[in-house]
């Protein structure tokens, strides 16, 4: 059985006061709204990691995420955060190539490789994004180009290290533009995700493998997505920064 997930990515938002108020109010509900069998995942600014740390309960379906860690374990790197010092929080989970890494940090597939690398040596688990832009869209080579993200950054791994990670589709496109790929577009791309990992390393690890959708999901469209067979829940953006959004989205399986 895949695990469901929904995981809120806050992005470059709320101060301190603002995300420890927003973490409560979520924490405090997820309980009577959310079933015991989805995997709710707070991916909070560095800033408020060690205090949601201390507000989540112990035995609960929350979880702990980061939004990224640096390439290497330590050293001079003025202003990065390493595996290590996410792992002695703890986290559960981090976020490594976002859309947004991707583009304005111009992080690559080879770089990606490392931190995967990092944060599974940790016990961390990797929320791995990878998707395309408008103009690959409308040249039809979608698919060929995310293959390619995860040839070149999880298929050095062993299958037991497969097994420890969860994959984010992200349609470029649909990320904060209001803009959502239907259902369907959202199930080919993580069904071809899932074919092209089983044929690396076999149907049964593929099938157990979650993919997540992110791009835009909202409540009034969640359920619709979610249902499709091959999504396993959502990276969610925006929306995470309201509880009652967030929850609801949570909700929609």
């Amino acid at each position: 059985m895949r695990k469901k997930i929904v995981a809120g990515n806050w992005k470059m938002n709320k101060t301190l006061e603002e995300g420890l108020a927003l973490a409560s109010e979520i924490i405090a509900q997820v309980a009577q709204n959310v079933p015991a069998d989805t995997v709710v995942v707070l991916n909070t600014p560095f800033i408020h990691l060690t205090e949601v740390r201390k507000m989540i309960p112990t035995g609960t379906n929350i979880f702990l995420g980061a939004q990224n860690c640096y390439t290497e374990a330590s050293g001079a790197f003025t202003g990065e955060i390493s595996a290590a010092m996410l792992k002695s929080i703890p986290v559960e989970y981090t976020i490594i190539g976002h859309s947004e890494r991707r583009e304005y940090f111009q992080e690559n597939n080879q770089q990606l490789a490392k931190k995967l690398d990092l944060l599974l040596e940790q016990g961390i688990t990797p929320i791995f994004c990878c998707g395309e832009s408008l103009g690959i869209r409308e040249a039809g080579t979608h698919l060929d180009f995310v293959k390619n993200q995860v040839t070149e950054s999880l298929f050095h791994l062993s299958y037991e290290q497969m097994t420890q990670i969860v994959i984010a589709y992200e349609p470029i496109w649909a990320i904060g533009t209001g803009k959502t790929a239907t259902a369907e577009q959202a199930q080919e791309m993580q069904a071809a995700i899932r074919q092209y990992i089983a044929s690396k390393y076999g149907d049964e690890l593929a099938e157990g493998l979650s993919i997540l959708y992110g791009g835009s999901v909202k409540p009034d469209n969640a359920r619709e997505i979610f249902a499709q067979p091959d999504v396993d829940g959502g990276l969610i953006g925006g929306a995470s920064l309201k509880t009652s959004d967030f929850l609801e989205i949570a909700k929609s399986f």
